[in-house]
């Protein structure tokens, strides 16, 4: 009997959060939301010096709108998609935005790939995991790993790990969106500093 009572829980979850919406319902979109006030910055985050961020990259699933969960209770190896909540742009589009609008804003000199030939510097991030993950059907956390790598004139200068995990303020597509957007700013300010500390280019 317990095990019945389990999957009914698990299945009335996922009908709640992904296809269990009345007919007619319009779509909610949602980004990141506008920047937060400006973090304290590495003091030498303006001496960086101009650097090229390229595209996010990272899994198929970052190159749609579809916003998806896992019940890491259920099974965490299958997302789950929202029914009728979707990113405003792919999640891989959102992060490149977010990233180049953080740093600029701590006062680095962001280009892009297009402006090649104004800087030997490239950033380039691939994204391991971005998912909203609910350990129970009330409690959730917006996650976010990516690998960064620097390159000078084409050699890997250095490469680390970022990873944030955020608890949702809500068992729902918007609170996976907060939290998520604000893991991202997390990664951005730990990245700030990596970038700060890294040798300066000769």
């Amino acid at each position: 009997m317990t095990t019945i009572r389990n999957t009914m829980s698990i299945a009335a979850m996922a009908l709640a959060l992904g296809a269990c919406a009345s007919k007619g319902q319009t779509t909610a979109n949602y980004d990141f939301g506008p920047l937060p006030a400006t973090a304290t910055a590495p003091s030498s985050a303006s001496k960086i010096g101009a650097i090229i961020v390229a595209d996010v990259s990272g899994p198929a699933a970052l190159d749609t709108e579809r916003m998806h969960y896992r019940l890491l209770y259920a099974d965490a190896r299958q997302q789950r998609p929202y029914a009728y909540n979707q990113w405003a742009s792919t999640p891989a589009q959102l992060l490149t935005q977010r990233m180049r609008a953080r740093f600029a804003q701590a006062g680095m000199k962001v280009l892009s790939t297009t402006d090649a030939a104004a800087s030997t510097t490239v950033l380039r991030m691939e994204v391991e995991d971005f998912a909203q993950n609910f350990d129970t059907a009330t409690s959730s956390q917006g996650v976010l790993s990516l690998r960064a790598s620097v390159f000078r004139n084409h050699q890997l200068v250095d490469q680390k790990t970022f990873s944030s995990s955020i608890a949702a303020p809500s068992a729902d597509a918007a609170g996976g969106a907060r939290a998520l957007a604000e893991a991202s700013d997390a990664v951005a300010a730990e990245m700030l500093n990596w970038l700060a500390a890294l040798p300066p280019s000769k």
